[in-house]
């Protein structure tokens, strides 16, 4: 969501119906609040009025964890808690994001290479959005942005608030310095990148794609240069359901090591079969040989192999 000469037009009725489109209209009023809370933000920290606000959710998995990195196909849903943010073009070289609650971060726009001490940070996120959408043509060098950021999303939660993070940061560049050229796979592959080279997580494609496409999504990873992305129509309460997501109070924000081990060892279960991926395993094969799976294991129990194995076929 973009939207320009903020403070004159939150209670404009344009305004109020591209918060509608985003947020419903039961939450209008508070989406209204965010927005007036977000503009405050930036100009009490950065002295002068924001250009723009864009927004990015946080999703659940509803089918298909993990298969992303092994070529499988998902089933995954925005939720309806984001990153909101009011942001501003500079000429000052550098990108400088304040989240609600956090330090400063600022990125030179000068040095785009990973660095190694920004591993696991938010820094790195930001270097690498930037420094991939340089390389498919978006001049940033001399450029900079200003960021206030406030978020609704739980840190460590499980909802993937670095992918909506990243999203956001794409969506934020590709509107105000990119004539928004790219589509929402586009900024998800840039996100994935940023999170893969820079901040040093080997994570798949669902959080992002689920994040920039939002909706309810079908998503195949075949080719994960050009997943197939297909829009899920369906009313939870209308068909008397209500997908619940439950707080447990556990932080997995320092699980990067633990979760790296998952395509790992999955990659070394391919190599029974002399394939890269899950989806390229015949499945037959895969149960007549699964005792060699077995002695593969390294962290957890065979049957996850064949959790896997039967979400990623044809």
């Amino acid at each position: 969501m973009e939207i320009s000469e903020l403070a004159a037009n939150i209670n404009q009725p344009v305004f109020e119906d591209k918060l509608t489109q985003v947020y419903g209209s039961d939450r209008l009023e508070s989406a209204k609040s965010r927005c007036t809370e977000a503009t405050e933000g930036f100009r009490l920290t950065f002295g002068y009025p924001a250009q723009a606000l864009f927004s990015a959710p946080g999703r659940t998995e509803l089918g298909g964890n993990h298969t992303d990195h092994q070529r499988g196909c998902v089933l995954a849903a925005a939720v309806d808690l984001d990153i909101l943010a009011a942001a501003a073009v500079t000429g000052s070289g550098a990108i400088r994001v304040l989240s609600q609650g956090y330090p400063m971060t600022e990125v030179s726009l000068r040095e785009l290479t990973p660095q190694e001490g920004e591993k696991n940070t938010s820094a790195a996120l930001i270097r690498g959005v930037a420094s991939r959408m340089q390389e498919m043509g978006c001049a940033l060098r001399g450029r900079g942005l200003d960021v206030y950021m406030t978020s609704t999303v739980p840190k460590g939660s499980g909802l993937s608030s670095s992918a909506a993070f990243e999203v956001l940061m794409g969506r934020i560049i590709n509107g105000l310095y990119f004539e928004n050229r790219l589509s929402s796979v586009e900024i998800a592959q840039i996100g994935q990148y940023a999170e893969n080279v820079y901040f040093g997580k080997p994570c798949g494609l669902m959080d992002q794609t689920a994040s920039s496409v939002g909706g309810m999504v079908y998503i195949d990873f075949k080719n994960t240069q050009a997943p197939i992305v297909e829009r899920v129509e369906y009313d939870f309460g209308g068909c008397g359901y209500t997908l619940c997501i439950v707080d447990s109070g556990a932080d997995h924000a320092g699980l990067t090591k633990s979760y790296a081990a998952i395509p790992e060892e999955l990659h070394r279960v391919c190599g029974v079969f002399g394939k890269e991926y899950l989806r390229d395993v015949d499945e037959a094969e895969f149960y007549r040989r699964l005792p060699e799976v077995g002695q593969r294991r390294a962290t957890g129990p065979s049957f996850g192999r064949c959790t896997y194995s039967t979400t990623t076929g044809e």
